[in-house]
């Protein structure tokens, strides 16, 4: 009996991770292998990583067989899974960060189209809400964009006009501090 209790005592925490711990921590750098090697070559080269590992993202991103790039991407996370925690968390960190840029970006940009539709179809009453907010804007030129715009949505030209209306709210809304 006294032995059950120290074997119980001293090895009680000495078992490591479990099985599916193991599993799922080898299903994220699986996954972080994907997104390296879906990179374009120009951003491997800026992600922090060893020259052989970088060689071997390279390698796999050449392979365009289906099957044969499945393979060679377990392959990369298995040499991936060998790497110290410190140099996947740069990695991660470097991926993570372009998909905030990306997002960012695409969060501006529906920002722009929000308000150039605004304009479009509101017309004058959108435009005094968009100047109150950025009074450096040029009223003419926006509203007689705006009113271009909608003269060719109405008799289905090409939208020459609504084109140029999206640059300058682009250039205007990027100029602003908030965004907005």
């Amino acid at each position: 009996m006294q032995q059950d209790d120290q074997f119980n005592d001293d090895e009680a925490g000495d078992f490591g991770p479990s099985r599916s711990e193991r599993r799922r921590e080898a299903l994220e750098v699986l996954d972080l292998a994907r997104r390296l090697v879906e990179q374009s070559e120009a951003r491997i080269a800026q992600i922090p990583m060893d020259e052989d590992l970088r060689e071997l993202v390279l390698a796999s991103r050449r392979i365009t067989a289906q099957i044969a790039r499945k393979r060679q991407i377990q392959f990369l996370a298995k040499h991936m899974r060998r790497e110290d925690d410190e140099a996947l968390a740069l990695i991660r960190a470097a991926l993570d960060h372009d998909r905030a840029d990306h997002r960012r970006e695409a969060q501006a940009l529906h920002r722009v189209e929000h308000w150039r539709d605004r304009l479009v179809d509101e017309g004058d009453a959108a435009l005094a809400e968009l100047l109150a907010g950025h009074p450096t804007a040029d009223r003419q030129h926006l509203r007689q964009l705006a009113r271009n715009a909608h003269q060719e949505k109405l008799k289905n030209k090409p939208p020459h006009a609504y084109r140029e209306l999206f640059r300058e709210l682009r250039d205007l809304l990027a100029d602003s501090p908030d965004g907005d």
